[in-house]
């Protein structure tokens, strides 16, 4: 019950596209990472994914058109849908998926994690 102070906590990571969990609750997890270049092509088959802009700028491309996304945004990614996340720079983001939601969903990269490597912090 104690307060989460962001900056505070995306100032203990320095990788990229490695998802950091703050908490959890109902079945949905918190999450902060901190994004730079291009991600994956990837979809969550059955989760939406919300995505809140921190710090920075974010493009989420997606097969038929690229919503630029920056400071303040909130966009919720459908569930099922393909989507490419774009950083030019460094971004700072807030995640809220479902617990058990695959990193890269059904698609396995070198960037893809398992949830139980994802670090509580």
């Amino acid at each position: 019950m104690l307060p989460i102070n962001l900056k505070e906590k995306f100032s203990l990571f320095d990788e990229y596209w490695t998802p950091k969990i703050l908490g959890e609750f109902n079945g949905q997890l918190i999450k902060i990472a901190k994004l730079k270049g291009e991600f994956v092509w990837h979809a969550h088959e059955n989760e939406d994914e919300l995505f809140y802009i921190v710090k920075g700028n974010l493009e989420m491309r997606y097969r038929d058109k690229t919503i630029h996304l920056t400071s303040g945004d909130l966009h919720i990614v459908p569930k099922s849908t393909d989507h490419f996340p774009v950083a030019e720079e460094e971004c700072w983001v807030m995640l809220i998926e479902p617990k058990g939601t695959a990193h890269t969903g059904k698609v396995n990269t070198e960037k893809t994690l398992n949830e139980s490597d994802l670090e509580w912090i």
